[in-house]
């Protein structure tokens, strides 16, 4: 894997990249890994691999220069593969943003049943983030180049990845609040009005992140505003 730019402005700050990316496999993967047949195993590693491959490629030549072709061919597999995997390389860059959202409902479903909804909602959030940053450390966090940090803010600004998220991934987040309030996932609307809160918290954080200068950590901008929604969003 080559060394692209993880961190920015700071050992404070967290990664710009690491958002999309992690420059190495998270404690919490490598168990997941480790409990998966030999089969499964491979069928994740090649995922994984794709996933990179797209990300590094969209930082070195910029989003819209980058093809499935290219991205397979950096993995090291074929085209068809690439296409058993993913549907296209929005769906392969926003792969590892998709797999914290799934641990994020794990995480969710295993918090205190009488925590307020909305600690359990950042807690729970925050545990797959702040698992994958810690892991990161060594060459990987240099500061990244001006040219890479424009395609950096690309790739989170893009409306194309944050849409890659599966309405299966959506409904599966529903499900989970529904199982924590006692609500129907299918009548009732309140558990699809949290979701929708809780994406659109991560979507102005992102936004947030992406163009404040001077850099405020993502997760900061995460905990804030889920802190302003609990609060019932008092006026200011």
């Amino acid at each position: 894997m080559c060394p692209t730019a993880w961190r920015i402005l700071g050992s404070s700050d967290l990664a710009y990249w690491a958002i999309l990316h992690t420059g190495q496999l998270s404690f919490t993967l490598v168990r997941v890994a480790n409990a998966l047949g030999l089969r499964e195993r491979k069928k994740l590693g090649t995922r994984w691999a794709l996933s990179d491959a797209a990300l590094e490629l969209a930082v070195e030549r910029g989003l819209d220069n980058v093809t499935r072709e290219d991205i397979a061919n950096r993995a090291g597999v074929s085209l068809r593969t690439f296409n058993n995997y993913f549907a296209g390389k929005y769906e392969a860059l926003a792969y590892r943003q998709t797999e914290r959202v799934r641990r994020s409902i794990v995480a969710l479903r295993q918090r205190p049943a009488d925590e307020p909804l909305w600690t359990s909602i950042t807690e729970a959030v925050m545990e797959p983030l702040e698992d994958d940053f810690s892991d990161m450390d060594g060459d990987e966090n240099r500061i990244p180049s001006r040219a890479e940090l424009v395609e950096i803010r690309k790739l989170l600004l893009s409306p194309e990845i944050r849409n890659a998220t599966s309405k299966e991934l959506f409904d599966e987040w529903v499900e989970a609040i529904a199982e924590r309030t006692g609500t129907d996932p299918v009548r009732d609307m309140y558990p699809r009005l949290v979701v929708a809160v809780v994406r659109a918290v991560g979507e102005t954080a992102m936004e947030t992140y992406a163009n404040a200068d001077p850099p405020v950590a993502y997760t900061e901008l995460l905990r804030r505003g889920y802190a302003e929604v609990a609060a019932g969003l008092p006026e200011r």
